[in-house]
């Protein structure tokens, strides 16, 4: 069946070295740094007195309103999110977003992203269960050291903070979302997958992004509109390069390189806000990252 009217391509084989893996991992952080920009994009909302979930639903909406045009036939893309795995990746994904920006309120983008690592570690898990994918003693004990790197962020029993379990919970599904994009990506086109994803979340997100829709109505100034276009163009262009990466790359490859989120979430709250972790924070942000480095070393034998 064509491609067009189908949705569906075959995967593609992958057969690359460390040139390959070096030209992705840099797609990678990429992507990554789009998703922290309209995560900026949504905490400074937030602190205009938005509520996250209004955020979260105009992100998805927004996206799918700008960009549906030019990710297919519109009837095929339609029939196609109506598959229950398609479905569950939408929902999934819409409250991890919505999570992650309820996060985000209170709690420094640093932060919230070193708790949000533990997605990266259930991904891994879950590709290994799920998916069938192949492990090795030291990606694995990588991948621990990382979860002890998100327990420096989080310092449970320490410091309890309210928006650091939202930020836990989004990580969580964003580890299923990566695990699901993977064993979709090879089915369907990436175009078809965002439009899924961004149907999904607006459909997901309604009612209370309807519910608080009054905070932004009310007040409908340009620096807001701005931020809104800033944050739903920045996580739909994201999301959209992992989708991509996902069809050539395994999740178990992908979820280490996430980790590259971290050096701009850094980066971009400190230049957008000023805020710095804490000095163990810090030094947990550290571990993960170089969890994540070694574990995109020992991810090119993967790739091979």
């Amino acid at each position: 069946m064509p491609r067009g009217l189908s949705g569906t391509i075959p995967p593609a084989p992958v057969t690359v070295g460390g040139p390959r893996l070096v030209a992705v991992a840099a797609a990678m952080f990429l992507a990554v740094t789009l998703v922290v920009a309209g995560d900026t994009a949504g905490k400074a909302l937030g602190g205009l007195g938005v509520h996250p979930f209004l955020i979260a639903w105009a992100r998805f909406l927004l996206a799918l309103l700008l960009l549906a045009p030019v990710l297919g036939p519109l009837g095929a893309n339609l029939r196609l999110a109506m598959h229950p795995g398609l479905a569950l990746r939408g929902a999934v994904i819409a409250a991890g977003i919505a999570s992650i920006l309820t996060a985000l309120r209170t709690e420094p983008i640093a932060d919230v992203y070193g708790a949000f690592f533990i997605g990266p570690v259930i991904a891994y898990v879950l590709s290994l269960l799920m998916l069938g994918e192949r492990s090795d003693l030291a990606r694995g004990a990588l991948m621990g050291l990382g979860f002890v790197g998100v327990l420096m962020v989080v310092q449970p029993g320490l410091n309890f903070r309210f928006g650091i379990v939202f930020a836990l919970f989004a990580g969580g599904m964003y580890g299923l979302y990566l695990v699901l994009t993977r064993r979709f990506a090879g089915r369907y086109r990436p175009g078809a997958m965002l439009f899924s994803q961004l149907f999904w979340g607006s459909v997901v997100l309604a009612p209370t992004g309807l519910w608080h829709a009054g905070s932004l109505l009310g007040q409908p100034t340009p620096g807001r509109l701005a931020l809104i276009v800033v944050s739903a163009l920045g996580s739909a262009a994201g999301n959209y390069l992992i989708v991509r990466i996902s069809r050539q790359v395994p999740a178990s490859v992908v979820a280490p390189m996430v980790y590259l989120q971290l050096i701009s979430a850094a980066v971009m709250g400190w230049l957008a806000f000023g805020a710095l972790p804490d000095p163990l924070a810090l030094a947990g942000l550290a571990v993960i990252t170089a969890s994540g480095l070694g574990s995109l070393w020992f991810a090119r034998e993967a790739l091979r």
